[in-house]
């Protein structure tokens, strides 16, 4: 965990934007404002409280009938001033207790759609998010689980801050409202036979100050076990996901038992942190109960002997515990949150980490590989150096032109960088140098397709906009990648990836190359899922198709290769630099 100073920063960096440079700053402020308003009445009215009830107990004591019917229902004069009724006093402080929750979530909610966008965006731009992928430390804390830092940590962020940052200041007015009521109230009293004046005051400080010491002391480690709960439960979550996303797989190895092991150890790390947690609860409960239970009964042993002594009357006492309770309650603020204080921490640590990987995972986007748009529509590569993440250099100073109306069938053993070679091209992989130069046209299909929630229209057309192509040009590529059964279920909203095969969900990759219409089409193992009579009928397709598209395609089995004029071969052997080597392919029939 970070200091307190860097820790304030943090949360400082995260509330200062939307307030002072969003958009949206003048209504934020106009809420904030209008909320801090209400609050400060409320505060307002519990002083006037006191002096009401200073008033309504000595009317109990004195038996007088009139004052206790104008105290509870219409209004009194009395050496304080004017005061209201109990049922006007009730009447606004329910109105402002419920609107100023009411404006307290609409603040929230705003708040966090404009932290969620945010992130987000900054999440999503220059592929921040597939660079944090690849650099992650395992054991990191604040980039694992980012779902987690997006949906449920911004939530709890505005939440959170708002509620500490309101109820401390309330707290702080509170005080200062109601430790002149008590210092006037409290009287002198003599210590060794020095005069103390407004001693209440002071017994309220001290009872406070022990009361803080004691809950830090106990309560200090909360914030490190709040930390490391969250990640432990998103770790949980996040192998739960799994298992939903990969059903079909566990069940054909019969993973039952080894996905068991594996959540209940998982689970078992959420429970073990739980019980930390509830130890150390338990003992700051015990403290801050006990705290709260001697604090109901502590201000009026303390006032007792001048109320005895007939110093003042049943009001004054009264009053005199009701401010020595404002008073030592505003002091005791630090030890009411001191639980929601640690969580914030914690929150505010794993966002400020998430963050910080953001924006250093986009610096580092621009020292790797920014594509130029070819103008002579060859594919070009140019003192070109692909590392990997650790350092190691797949190629060094490599050159590579590729021409249209030539395709290439790139080959290779397993592991040597095809693939890094293919995301380079593509412009994703952020380890190297060089000049790269590829046609605007230009379209890439991987091994494994993306395949978003939604529509089948929304899945085909992706990420194009689903008016984007007619209804039936998307029925025609159904047909031509061989999935006619899904010709009528266009509308289905479903989880596609869960329902299509892997096979199907590379000829969906197929389909939208063919609705794309580039000049360019790269294949990663594209066809690695079907049969070798489906792969050669995909092929077949996009070449009479697309007859003046150029194919740049990463494959293992020789059928591919039949469909492309020239071979490039990527050797490597392990921890050592590759070459490219270029030959010509020789076409064999190609599954007649």
């Amino acid at each position: 965990m970070r200091g307190i100073g860097p820790f304030l920063k943090d949360a400082w960096r995260l509330t200062r934007p939307y307030f002072m440079t969003s958009e949206e700053k003048w209504s934020a402020r106009g809420l904030l404002v209008a909320i801090i308003a209400m609050n400060l009445t409320l505060v307002g009215l519990s002083v006037v409280l006191s002096f009401w009830r200073r008033e309504f107990y000595n009317a109990l004591q004195d038996k007088d009938w009139r004052a206790f019917l104008q105290l509870l229902f219409l209004y009194r004069n009395t050496p304080s001033g004017l005061l209201p009724g109990f049922c006007e006093v009730a009447a606004v402080h329910i109105v402002l207790a419920v609107y100023s929750v009411y404006v307290n979530q609409l603040l929230q909610i705003r708040w966090r759609r404009w932290l969620t966008s945010k992130f987000l965006t900054e999440w999503l731009a220059d592929r921040a998010y597939y660079h944090i992928s690849l650099t992650r430390d395992p054991g990191s804390i604040g980039t694992d689980n980012p779902d987690q830092r997006v949906s449920e940590d911004l939530r709890d962020f505005t939440d959170t801050t708002l509620s500490l940052s309101l109820g401390l200041l309330s707290n702080l007015v509170s005080l200062f409202s109601f430790v002149s009521i008590l210092w006037s109230l409290s009287g002198a009293i003599e210590v060794l036979g020095i005069p103390i004046p407004g001693y209440m005051v002071w017994v309220a400080l001290a009872y406070a100050v022990l009361g803080t010491w004691l809950t830090h002391l106990v309560g200090r480690p909360l914030a490190i076990l709040s930390f490391r709960q969250q990640r432990v439960e998103a770790d949980f979550r996040y192998a739960l996901v799994r298992i939903r996303e990969n059903m079909e797989n566990i069940a054909l190895y019969r993973g039952e038992g080894e996905e068991s092991v594996t959540l209940r150890e998982r689970f078992a790390a959420v429970i073990a942190n739980w019980r930390q947690i509830m130890t150390r609860t338990k003992l700051l409960n015990s403290l801050v109960v006990g705290y709260d239970q001697v604090a109901v009964i502590f201000p009026i042993v303390v006032a007792a002997p001048r109320y005895f002594a007939g110093s003042m009357q049943l009001g004054g006492l009264m009053q005199t515990v009701g401010s020595f309770a404002s008073v030592q309650g505003s002091m005791s603020w630090f030890i009411e949150a001191y639980a929601q204080l640690a969580t914030w921490r914690a929150i505010v640590e794993r966002l400020a980490t998430f963050h910080r990987a953001i924006v250093k995972a986009r610096a580092e986007t621009h020292g790797g590989f920014d594509p130029v748009p070819s103008t002579d529509g060859n594919v070009r590569m140019q003192d070109v150096v692909i590392s990997l993440p650790n350092g190691t250099k797949l190629l060094d100073g490599a050159d590579l032109l590729l021409t249209p109306g030539h395709s290439i069938v790139l080959t290779g053993r397993s592991g040597t960088g095809k693939t890094t070679l293919f995301r380079v091209l593509a412009g994703i992989w952020p380890f190297g140098s060089g000049r790269v130069e590829i046609p605007p046209k230009s379209f890439f299909v991987p091994q494994r397709p993306y395949v978003p929630i939604g529509t089948l229209r929304h899945v085909i057309t992706y990420p194009n906009p689903v008016d984007s192509v007619t209804q039936a040009e998307m029925l025609q590529v159904l047909r031509d990648v061989g999935l006619p059964q899904l010709c009528d279920r266009l509308d289905y909203d479903d989880n596609w990836a869960m329902r299509l095969s892997g096979g199907e969900q590379q000829r969906l990759g197929f389909a939208r190359a063919l609705l794309a219409k580039p000049d360019w089409i790269f294949l990663d193992e594209a066809t690695a899922s079907v049969d070798p009579e489906a792969e050669v009928e995909l092929y077949k397709v996009l070449k009479q198709r697309l007859p003046n598209a150029t194919l740049v395609s990463i494959a293992h089995r020789p059928s591919v290769a039949a469909f492309h004029e020239r071979r490039l071969n990527l050797q490597r052997d392990v921890g050592k630099t590759g070459t490219l080597v270029a030959s010509m392919v020789v076409p064999e029939p190609a599954g007649e």
